[in-house]
């Protein structure tokens, strides 16, 4: 059976590949796609946060040490070339709690790279905490116009048994374009995976077979939930 995978590029390839390895047959159907923005590193600040593996890729050269919030964009900032990347388990919170322990307020600001319209919740989180944050946008995410003509064709047949969601953006994105393909009753033969409580939650507007989320934000967690197609 096939797997729908929601998650845009640098990612969706990557998890398109570890799905086949589990026996399944995985179909791309970003609902983003992310266009980096290139941006200059300001004097004077003591580290940087890597909000995304998006973010990672926008990054210019440089020495300071790097905060990443989770383990995909702490590899992808070293394959990048950056050095003394420290690693979050996937989320704003974790990644506030290891800046604060590894980091001073007094040393200087903090850059967050993010994405056009995130980063709130950990500027919030680190301000609360002393810090100053400069937030810069690395990268743009726009909508996907239509579901991909191979996974249009397997949902229309009845092919895809599970889909697979990382982010509520790309969750509400999906079931729109659902909607317009008047797929919304295909939901009932499909479980959704959810990376988190709340992107599970956000499915909840469509008639899905079963919604699952993962305890943690990790993509290797949503594979073993996924599990192997012989199961």
């Amino acid at each position: 059976m096939h797997v729908l995978i929601t998650r845009p590029e640098p990612g969706a390839s990557e998890t398109a590949l570890a799905v086949a390895t589990r026996g399944w047959t995985p179909i791309l159907a970003p609902a983003l796609v992310l266009e980096p923005v290139r941006f200059t590193l300001p004097p004077g600040i003591q580290a940087v946060l890597i909000g995304s593996r998006a973010a990672a890729r926008a990054m210019p050269a440089t020495t300071l040490p790097i905060f990443a919030v989770g383990q995909g964009s702490a590899a992808e900032a070293i394959a990048h070339g950056l050095p003394e990347v420290q690693a979050a388990q996937g989320d704003a919170e974790t990644l506030a709690v290891l800046v604060a322990a590894r980091l001073e307020p007094s040393a200087g600001p903090l850059l967050l790279a993010v994405g056009a319209g995130y980063g709130a919740a950990l500027t919030a989180l680190l301000r609360a905490r002393g810090f100053r944050v400069l937030r810069r946008i690395a990268y743009r995410a726009t909508l996907a116009p239509a579901l991909p003509e191979p996974a249009l064709s397997a949902l229309q047949s009845g092919q895809v048994s599970a889909a697979l969601f990382f982010s509520p953006r790309s969750a509400i994105r999906i079931m729109e374009l659902f909607h317009g393909a008047g797929l919304v009753e295909r939901c009932t033969e499909i479980d959704a995976l959810a990376l988190s409580p709340r992107i599970a939650a956000t499915l909840r507007a469509l008639p899905w077979r079963g919604i699952r989320s993962t305890p943690r934000p990790d993509p290797a967690a949503l594979l073993d939930m996924l599990g192997s197609a012989q199961e």
